[in-house]
């Protein structure tokens, strides 16, 4: 029976009052912890403070602090996907968003962790608006705002010692909190705590991954989706102690007086962000972390890494979904206008691609020569570094948790094309987010056509699939075998969806030969 109201639901801090959103109850920025202000900040989560009364939760009302936020990459796609989150920027952000379309039952869980490589982004945008998936496959969907950029990820442990031991992973205990939250309350809203799934694209992929090997986490959630995000390796001490070191430098803050960090504004702890990033300098190895403010092995909070040298033993039961886009890097390099008008010449495609290929490149340039003889530089640049950047990682990622044989992992790819802008963007990263929440209405990225329609309609039911059983297989898609290292069955995201064996296989040889020699 759905909701004709949105009720007042009890929660474990006090009580909340939602609003009715396409026949969904929609409970929105509801506190899973207390302010990260002052002496909170880089600190472990807290519970929130109970509140007398109810709490109204009809609005979105904070979103974490942001840094290294792109902006639109090229006026003409300013509003691709749609709205932006428009609630405050502020220190209290540990909320989540919750949407169900009914009390009665115990529905399958979804929580969304955003994108962003874990600097920006939010739980709150429309192309995330849960209702279209609670509608159509009767589950309860929550939405997951946290710490982000240096608030998250500034390791002071060799500064602070045991105090501040956690404070390069609050980012990511956050989540655990949250999923902590869900495990005592989501039963009040129709959910099902022994059914919880987690899922996310990019940076949400990278927290997915990170959330697999985290013991805090073990048994609260029992299924993973990972897009676009794949993460092997996480980052090191020795780096992330360098970059607080850099931000100490940029802030004029001596290491003796580092407790300063806790007070100083938070627009001038942001400001310090991209010059400590730009002197750090990036990391170029293949199936590294490329998040400088990001999660780190820190032998307590994260043991080891996610994906190497083997898929962690901790999550070895838990059935895993993962995919890229057929064209990720697209978006990512949209505003370089030789590569948006396709001009790149040769010899610039080459220069683009020795920091990632080294002593490949001139091997890497010949085969998608080959391999791609009608298409131009430009265009065989983005699919060697789509396959470098992105998918050589989900391939690691499915290969080492196909090796555990326990639980299943299916891997599939997003291959339909935005028809807008002449066909440049192809399938690039992020176009499917609003694919999986069923909501491209709700963005520009698409054509509306009935293909648009039916790849959402696809995507969402095959989600909803997956969540429910473990097992992604419905009647919108053809038999999809588990993946395996002999055929490698992978799934196309199309009008009409297929299954094929091995995709782009010579590029997966490639790209995984050139990982090995560079691990």
């Amino acid at each position: 029976m759905a909701y004709e109201s949105a009720p007042v639901v009890e929660t474990t801090a006090g009580r909340v009052r939602g609003t009715m959103i396409e026949g969904v109850a929609a409970y929105k920025s509801v506190p899973y912890g207390a302010t990260t202000a002052g002496a909170n900040r880089f600190m472990p989560p807290r519970k929130p403070e109970a509140w007398l009364g109810i709490r109204e939760a009809r609005t979105y009302c904070s979103r974490a602090p942001q840094a290294g936020l792109r902006g639109p990459t090229r006026p003409e796609l300013a509003n691709f996907s749609g709205a932006t989150d428009s609630a405050p920027e502020t220190e209290d952000c540990l909320t989540l968003n919750v949407w169900t379309p009914g009390a009665a039952g115990k529905r399958p869980v979804m929580v969304w962790l955003h994108g962003g490589a874990f600097s920006y982004g939010s739980a709150n945008s429309d192309r995330q608006q849960g209702s279209r998936l609670c509608n159509r496959g009767d589950v309860v969907v929550v939405t997951v705002n946290h710490r982000l950029n240096i608030f998250a990820h500034l390791h002071l442990a060799e500064l602070g010692g045991a105090e501040f031991a956690r404070s390069s992973n609050a980012g990511v205990l956050d989540l655990v909190a949250a999923l902590e939250w869900v495990r005592d309350n989501i039963a009040q809203f129709g959910g099902d705590p022994g059914n919880v799934t987690i899922f996310g694209e990019s940076g949400g992929g990278g927290k997915v991954s990170t959330l697999m090997t985290m013991p805090m986490a073990r048994g609260l959630f029992h299924k993973a989706i990972i897009q676009s995000g794949a993460s092997v390796i996480l980052g090191r001490p020795e780096r992330a102690a360098k970059l607080a070191e850099l931000v100490l430098k940029e802030l004029g803050i001596a290491a003796a007086d580092f407790r300063k960090l806790q007070s100083v504004p938070v627009a001038q702890l942001l400001a310090a962000v991209a010059p400590a990033q730009k002197a750090l300098g990036p990391v170029h190895r293949p199936l590294f972390d490329r998040y400088p403010f990001g999660p780190v092995v820190d032998g307590d909070v994260l043991p080891r890494d996610p994906f190497s040298p083997d898929a962690s033993p901790l999550s070895a039961d838990i059935p895993l979904l993962i995919g890229d886009m057929k064209d990720e890097m697209t978006s990512f390099t949209a505003t370089i206008d030789r590569i948006w008008d396709r001009t790149l010449t040769e010899a610039e495609a080459r220069d683009r691609l020795f920091p990632i290929a080294g002593r490949q490149t001139d091997r890497v340039v010949e085969t998608y020569r080959r391999l791609y003889p009608r298409a131009n530089a430009a265009r065989r640049f983005l699919a060697a570094t789509t396959d470098s950047n992105f998918r050589v990682r989900s391939l690691a990622v499915a290969q080492r948790k196909a090796a555990q044989q326990q639980a299943s992992v299916w891997m599939y790819s997003f291959e339909w094309e935005t028809p807008l802008f002449d066909g440049r963007l192809g399938a690039p990263h992020a176009l499917d987010v609003p694919f999986t929440f069923d909501t491209i209405d709700l963005t520009n990225a698409t054509d509306m056509s009935d293909g648009a329609r039916k790849v959402a309609a696809t995507m969402a039911e095959t989600w909803i699939a997956f969540a429910r059983t473990g097992n992604p297989n419905n009647a919108t898609i053809p038999h999809w075998p588990a993946y395996n290292a002999a055929e490698r069955p992978t799934l196309l995201l199309d009008v009409e969806p297929g299954v094929v064996n091995d995709l782009r296989g010579e590029q997966r040889a490639l790209w995984q030969e050139i990982t090995e020699t560079t691990r």
